[in-house]
């Protein structure tokens, strides 16, 4: 029997894909629940449901319909899954017990509900909130006025952060935590003011919560957030941080010794490795327990493809002593074993992307991706590495299609610093034949490629372009001093970088077509391929998407413009003026011969929709080769969780365009 001939892939293969993320394990480590997300093809929404699975391979669909369900969490007995739903409108919590029947809605709050956690003994459950100050935690929800008649009152702003690229204008809300009795349904608000407050966890004996925040009196100036731990009888708290940096996601241990803390103290802004700190409750002392590893905690990956996830943060093994955790390194994410004595080593670390991570007892279901795999959810025996599949979410559409591999390699810069990178072959690769190459350049720029499914990689693949990517200086991955090297350079070695990989492909692929080569990249990314078109003619044809074009506008526009400027460019508007124009790509447009391709989002916050209009009325009125794509309602992430219809339109925008002009 032959074999089928399999396909290229393409960008509507976007509708074919699933996804799997959040994996939660039962109290008693025998069950796992999770949640899997797809794409509606009549309604071009998503979908996701939870699952629960075994150990041993079975999985059952819990949830079903047209709703977005998501972040199971198990009652401490096992006999109920706490999760967030839209099912009955904004998203709200529910509650499903394991013998089945219909799920229970807990919260009913005016601007929805999200993260709920348990407390230990099971009765109630902590979750976020957001409210305006005359807004109550026991209002229903409900359309309180009609849209008609709000789009006509003005908003009164006030604070300097007042919107957000995720919620968009903030109408002067701020998240609160609550308690709600899982018997009763009863709700009780546990913080106020015009503060915003996210939730941590319970003390192991119930009496008090972890949350993280900034309650001091110039919190929205202030770009730092600290834990506090809050009795929850009388609601005094008080701070376990110094106020010193960006600290959240703690953790209690077992025993209620410690607290487990992510976070660092800005000695190099934006830039700074997060790292692992321990707080004694008894002592008040608190410590750093990585700072020596000179690696990014946590996952910082750059893709277009996984949803729906969450930081596991720092999770306790049951002798309140030792823990797991996920690490960011050289093109990869794995899973690393702590202490609180300081010893630090993977127990699971290869050329993937593990991308979740739940534990029980040193065994651990994760989440990995690779290059060519999607992702899908593995059992992991953390005290002798096996590692057996779980799942098979998008095992029968992978027959159908053909995906290329990322081949990694490295090269130096013009100074000497030593850069990774990857190649992927086109489709129907042949020997001896030439091929467009397309360069592609991530965000950030503090985040990673990595060995990961990009979906956007596979589609260009298969159209029959070569994709050369690489982490130039500024990307985590490869210690602090690589990832701070960019901040007040953007635009000098880190376009160096860029443009020594692009010139390692061509000396060293023979089936890269330096005659017809192309170049992409968003925010960051964006930032860079203006600033390539601005600098150089080597490239025959540029897409930008959700750029920045001009440091002077972009300060005062973006939702983190007024301090992102100050860290990454180092100067601000009032001083430094000059330096903000030099590093701006819009000085260079009268430069440009690269045909260009402007996509960005109109409800874009990060990077607005005015950095993509003034590059191109710039290009326009030079009359040089552009074309400008708004994709109506559409902010930052737009490429990684969009609404599927415009994210398929964008990923066809970007592919006829290198078709149109590399051929």
């Amino acid at each position: 029997m032959t074999e089928k001939k399999r396909r290229g892939i393409v960008a509507e293969d976007l509708y074919e894909l699933k996804t799997v993320n959040d994996p939660q394990f039962s109290p008693d480590g025998k069950r796992y629940a999770f949640v899997e997300t797809e794409i509606n093809k009549e309604k071009h929404e998503y979908s996701s449901h939870l699952y629960v699975g075994t150990v041993d391979g079975n999985v059952t669909q819990w949830t079903f319909g047209d709703v977005r369900d998501g972040s199971p969490r198990w009652s401490p007995d096992g006999e109920t899954v706490a999760f967030v739903s839209n099912r009955s409108g904004k998203q709200q919590i529910f509650a499903m017990s394991v013998n089945g029947g219909e799920p229970k809605q807990l919260t009913y709050c005016v601007n929805g509900a999200r993260n709920p956690i348990w407390s230990p003994d099971g009765s109630k459950i902590l979750f976020t909130t957001s409210l305006a100050p005359d807004e109550s935690i026991t209002d229903k929800e409900k359309q309180k006025k009609d849209e008609d008649e709000k789009k006509l009152e003005p908003m009164v702003v006030e604070r300097i952060r007042y919107k957000s690229d995720a919620a968009g204008f903030l109408d002067n809300k701020n998240q609160h935590l609550a308690l709600v009795d899982f018997a009763s349904g009863k709700i009780e608000q546990l913080t106020a003011g015009e503060y915003d407050y996210a939730a941590g966890g319970w003390s192991p004996d119930g009496t008090k919560i972890t949350f993280v925040g900034d309650v001091s009196e110039d919190s929205d100036y202030n770009l730092i957030s600290d834990v506090y731990v809050m009795s929850v009888e009388d609601k005094s708290y008080h701070k376990i941080t110094g106020s010193t940096g960006n600290f959240g996601l703690p953790s209690w241990s077992p025993d209620g010794k410690y607290i487990a803390i992510i976070g660092h103290e800005q000695e190099f802004a934006g830039a700074t490795l997060p790292k692992i700190w321990l707080y004694t409750v008894d002592s008040s002392e608190f410590t750093c327990l990585t700072s020596e590893l000179d690696a990014y905690v946590g996952d910082c990956v750059a893709a277009d493809f996984q949803l729906g996830g969450s930081n596991p943060g720092v999770i306790w093994n049951d002798d309140s002593r030792s823990f797991y955790f996920l690490l960011t390194n050289h093109g990869n994410t794995g899973v690393y074993y702590g202490s609180i004595e300081g010893e630090v080593y993977p127990s699971l670390f290869e050329n993937q992307h593990v991308f979740a991570l739940t534990v029980n007892n040193h065994k651990a279901v994760v989440g990995i991706s690779k290059p060519t795999e999607p992702g899908d959810l593995y059992y992991l025996d953390l005290s002798t590495g096996e590692l057996n599949r779980l799942t098979h979410v998008n095992e029968a559409f992978l027959q159908e299609v053909e995906l290329s591999n990322a081949e990694p390699f490295t090269f130096n810069a013009p100074d000497g610093w030593e850069i990774n990178g990857w190649v992927m072959k086109p489709f129907g690769y042949e020997e001896g034949k030439k091929y467009p190459t397309i360069v592609e350049v991530h965000g950030g720029p503090h985040a990673m490629y990595a060995n990961t499914y990009f979906h956007e990689f596979q589609v260009l693949t298969g159209k029959g372009f070569v994709v050369v990517f690489t982490n130039p200086r500024g990307s985590h991955g490869y210690g602090q001093q690589f990832v701070d090297a960019v901040r007040g350079d953007y635009g000098g070695k880190d376009y160096l970088d860029v443009m020594a990989a692009t010139d390692y492909a061509v000396d060293h692929f023979d089936f890269v077509d330096e005659t017809k080569l192309g170049v992409t990249g968003g925010s960051y990314g964006g930032f860079m391929t203006n600033w390539i078109v601005g600098h150089t003619n080597r490239f025959k044809a540029a897409v930008t998407q959700r750029s920045i074009s001009n440091w002077l506008s972009f300060y005062g526009v973006s939702d983190i413009g007024f301090f992102f400027t100050e860290w990454e460019l180092k100067g601000n508007l009032l001083e430094d003026a000059e330096k903000l124009w030099e590093h701006s790509p819009l000085k260079y447009v009268g430069n440009v011969e690269t045909p260009l391709l402007i996509l960005h989002g109109e409800r874009d916050f990060r990077c607005p929709i005015e950095q993509a209009e003034q590059f191109y009325v710039a290009l326009k009125h030079q009359k040089k080769p552009t074309k400008f794509v708004r994709f109506p309602g559409a902010n930052h992430e737009l490429s990684r969780s969009g609404n599927p219809k415009l994210r398929l339109s964008r990923l066809n925008h970007i592919k006829d365009w290198f078709v149109e002009y590399l051929g």
